[in-house]
């Protein structure tokens, strides 16, 4: 499909790779997009930037019903991205509790599956369309030191194969997006080169486009995915490696 004359939907559209993805999307053509923000106001640069094109919806991917009314006032949607993510910064075993993880599986994985659910029918309607799951290189090889999220990432990876299975029959495009080191507010701890958030947003253009499965996004992801089909093992004890430095650096 065209991004040029389609709807689309951005969760966590207000910021970030989010806020990348309504501009690059409307740049390319798109006749608007909703974005998809918990408060209203957090979008209004946007709807000031792009009059009448750039339209904030309420949006919590937790909530079920937010997502249900998204989906019944957006019936022209054409196009899914669900960019919406949870990073708590804790390990799974050294956290006090497993609120952090509940929250990181509730937004990564299972507000996906909400989106994915209750927007399907308006993309049958709407000609098939695409998904876009913008996931993390963390969704190819655990991460440790990164807690619940990995494991959701882990977990949104397959979500997007079985999504893809049984929307198949209905004309609808879904991937996934393998995402690296990019400079956001949740990468803001991470340290060396970071890609800006518009890398991630034209690449996600390009797999509605040319009907692609599964992207790498840019370097980081791409050499992520290098090392571990050269050597699985020694990826999984450079990984085990970071999770001891994170320790030995803020003392949990």
């Amino acid at each position: 499909m065209k991004v040029a004359g389609s709807t689309a939907i951005v969760t966590g559209g207000n910021r970030g790779i989010g806020e990348s993805f309504v501009r690059c999307l409307l740049d390319a053509g798109a006749e608007r997009v909703y974005v998809g923000t918990r408060r209203l106001e957090g979008a209004a640069h946007l709807a000031g930037d792009y009059p009448d094109r750039a339209i904030p919806v309420e949006l919590d991917v937790t909530r079920d019903e937010q997502v249900a009314a998204a989906a019944a006032s957006c019936g022209d949607t054409s196009i899914v991205i669900n960019n919406a993510g949870a990073f708590h910064d804790l390990t799974l075993i050294g956290a006090p509790d497993m609120t952090a993880a509940r929250d990181e599986m509730e937004v990564n994985y299972f507000g996906v599956l909400s989106m994915c659910r209750h927007f399907a029918p308006v993309l049958a309607s709407n000609g098939g369309g695409s998904i876009i799951n913008v996931l993390s290189a963390a969704a190819i090889v655990p991460i440790p030191n990164m807690g619940g999220y990995s494991p959701a990432k882990f977990a949104a990876r397959a979500l997007t194969t079985s999504v893809r299975a049984e929307l198949a029959d209905q004309g609808t495009h879904v991937g996934c997006l393998i995402v690296g080191s990019i400079d956001t507010r949740m990468a803001a701890h991470v340290e060396g080169r970071k890609e800006p958030p518009e890398t991630v947003a034209r690449a996600g253009i390009k797999a509605i486009e040319h009907d692609i499965s599964e992207m790498d996004t840019d370097a980081f992801a791409v050499n992520v995915r290098a090392a571990l089909a050269r050597d699985p093992g020694r990826m999984e004890k450079q990984m085990a490696a970071l999770l001891k430095a994170e320790t030995l650096n803020t003392g949990r």
